[in-house]
């Protein structure tokens, strides 16, 4: 996917079958979990910023959690993740999810043997439990080479726009290319399933992978079309209005 025009044209027609698909949940109630994991810079934030761009905030949501508080640390380690959970009609996208404890926080050291341990186990159980009540859960790895990646990590480095995105856990996890890859590959076996699949998506080339990934995400849902009907605005009656706003409220300097 080289041109531009190319990928704003591609993106546009994805971007409407997803106001189809959001449409289609809340007409058939259904509710959708879409689970966004990869290494640092791999993408998974302007994937999720492509998909919700033209979608109505009360169709879609994205959860991007931070760090447990201490009493959150004393919790069923899913429980934080359960009250984000979508209602009937509603898309949740997980940037980044209850997975953390399978990768970042095993690489890192952010939890114990035991603690991995009882995730790997408890994981699938749980996954099962959500979608025998009927949610659809799909989980997508990003995958970057590290070549690519330390591209990236010096872009944001130079850019005071995406400087923020560089965090000390990412810094020390440049380090860690291979564990966790090999976190990954665990993670992957033991809870992948049938209705709960992982799918990896090559994300060397962002432009691309994003493309892929939507197609790939409204491809899992045939029956979602819901026809959106055309139709044309009555003229208003009389001559249009001006705007004409209290002096009560104070005018916001016209700058530009």
């Amino acid at each position: 996917m080289g041109k531009k025009k190319e990928y704003e044209k591609a993106l546009e027609e994805l971007q409407i079958e997803l106001v189809g698909l959001t449409r289609w949940l809340r007409m058939s109630g259904k509710r959708m979990v879409v689970i966004f994991e990869g290494r640092d810079a791999a993408g998974k934030g302007g994937t999720i910023k492509a998909i919700t761009d033209k979608l109505d905030t009360r169709a879609a949501r994205v959860v991007a959690l931070g760090k447990p508080s201490p009493d959150e640390d004393t919790q069923w380690y899913f429980q934080r993740y359960v009250e984000h959970l979508p209602q009937a009609g509603e898309l949740v996208l997980f940037d980044r999810s209850w997975y953390n404890r399978a990768v970042v926080e095993p690489a890192m050291g952010f939890c114990t043997d035991k603690q991995y341990d009882a995730f790997m186990k408890a994981c699938p159980t749980f996954e099962k439990l959500l979608t025998d009540d009927g949610i659809l859960l799909f989980k997508y790895w990003l995958s970057v080479d590290q070549d690519e990646q330390e591209e990236r990590f010096a872009e944001r480095a130079a850019d005071p726009l995406k400087r923020w995105k560089l965090s000390p856990v990412d810094l020390k996890a440049r380090e860690k290319y291979v564990e966790i890859g090999d976190l990954r590959d665990a993670m992957i076996q033991h809870t992948d399933s049938h209705d709960a699949p992982w799918f990896v998506v090559d994300f060397n080339n962002q432009k691309r992978g994003r493309l892929n990934l939507i197609r790939h995400l409204l491809d899992q849902i045939p029956d979602k079309l819901c026809p959106d009907k055309e139709f044309d605005l009555p003229p208003l009656k009389g001559k249009l209005k001006k705007d004409k706003v209290t002096a009560k409220a104070e005018r916001v300097p016209e700058v530009y």
